[in-house]
């Protein structure tokens, strides 16, 4: 057992990487450090695969939060050479090993982390400076037009409530049935009762128009680990447009193809998130577009797709089933939907271009080709399922096919 000393070190050092857990996003309160404090002495660890495995078992409840925790540990505990320290005290004859690889996923966040508490003491010690913003741009631009995948912690809260803000009024479809209006056409039927409550002196012309009604909503998400950050904050956005209107359904998929359409409506977005989330079976695993479609076709397509709903396919493309198939399930659902919308964060990219076979399959198939990576490419699409003035992009631009 280590001495009293050296085990305040272990604590104090567990403590800090706590909190940088917390500024990263994983939620790690009081009772998890200290677990954290009794596993790490109980088990004594002897190498830093012992030490990573233990505090993982603690702190990781939830898939996305693997990766944060993966890239915390390697720039904590590596970065100041307390992982040596700690095996040094716990177990002196254990070699230490090499690091591991660097992770891309969650590097933003975990990074914002640590630099919060040199920002406090750099705020505290440097002198206020007056800086003319006459020309410079806000904080607000440029969190509309940050990538999904590069925002911060803070950044993402508040990008979480901006696309719950955002209203979906969404165009309205002319419907077969008449209604009452003040002009049109004349109706007899309401136009002869109107003149014999009157004893048949007067007529009082009664009109009619066709009825109007907003189409459904139908999202097919994609949720595998290429498209596993967009897709969350994505969600964040269905949720907002569930709540207003009854007539929305979400559709997950990554290997397989689950209905969250009622977890969506629980009145609490993190609750209905933590929902989708216990819900699905292949959340960041692979893709198989192709036999997502074939289901939501086979089992999904007479429920949902009544009325000439509007289609958000919201994927990368990356698919790794037969093209033929694929193309075949792309052709069943363009004909089933009165708009299908293809939204693929891979488009934020200047230099894109289709050369993935399922891309390639996919986009003859689609109404509309946009970005979905940030809160300006989200705006867009509002404003164009709504009727509004947002340029309405090509399908298939000279370049990609």
């Amino acid at each position: 057992m280590a001495p009293k000393e050296a085990r305040s070190r272990i604590t104090d050092n567990i403590v800090y990487f706590a909190r940088t857990l917390r500024k990263a996003g994983v939620p790690v309160g009081p009772a998890s450090v200290v677990d954290a404090v009794s596993a790490v002495e109980v088990s004594g660890i002897e190498n830093r695969d012992d030490l990573y495995w233990t505090l993982h078992a603690v702190f990781v409840r939830k898939r996305e939060h693997r990766v944060l925790f993966d890239e915390a540990f390697r720039i904590y505990w590596q970065s100041r050479g307390l992982i040596e320290k700690m095996l040094a005290i716990l177990s002196p004859v254990a070699p230490p090993r090499g690091a591991p690889e660097k992770p891309k996923a969650g590097q933003t966040r975990v990074s914002q982390a640590f630099q919060a508490a040199k920002e406090r003491v750099a705020e505290e010690t440097v002198p206020e400076i007056e800086v003319d913003a006459k020309f410079t741009v806000s904080g607000k631009e440029l969190l509309q037009t940050r990538d999904f995948a590069q925002m911060t912690a803070e950044e993402i809260a508040l990008a979480k409530q901006a696309l719950r803000d955002m209203t979906l009024p969404m165009d309205k479809i002319r419907l077969r049935r008449l209604k009452a209006s003040s002009r049109g056409r004349i109706d007899p039927r309401r136009t002869l009762r109107a003149s014999m409550r009157a004893g048949g002196d007067m007529i009082d012309l009664k009109f009619r128009k066709p009825a109007e009604k907003r189409p459904p909503l139908v999202a097919l998400c994609d949720i595998s680990g290429s498209m596993s950050q967009y897709s969350r904050l994505l969600l964040h956005f269905l949720h907002g447009v569930t709540a207003e209107r009854r007539d929305v359904h979400t559709f997950l998929f990554g290997t397989r193809l689950t209905n969250v359409t009622r977890q969506l409506r629980m009145k609490d977005p993190d609750e209905a998130l933590e929902a989708c989330s216990d819900g699905v079976e292949d959340w960041s695993g692979g893709t198989r577009i192709a036999s997502a479609l074939r289901d939501f076709n086979l089992h999904w397509s007479r429920r949902v797709l009544g009325g000439k709903p509007t289609v958000l396919l919201i994927t990368d493309g990356l698919e790794r089933d037969t093209d033929e198939d694929l193309e075949r399930e792309m052709d069943r659902l363009h004909r089933s939907c009165r708009r299908l919308v293809w939204l693929n964060p891979l488009l934020r990219f200047d230099g894109f271009e289709a050369k993935a076979k399922g891309i390639r399959a996919m986009l003859p198939h689609v109404d509309e080709f946009r970005a979905a990576h940030s809160l300006d490419a989200v705006s867009d699409l509002v404003d164009a399922l709504s009727g509004g003035n947002a340029p309405k992009p090509d399908v298939a631009p000279r370049n990609w096919l």
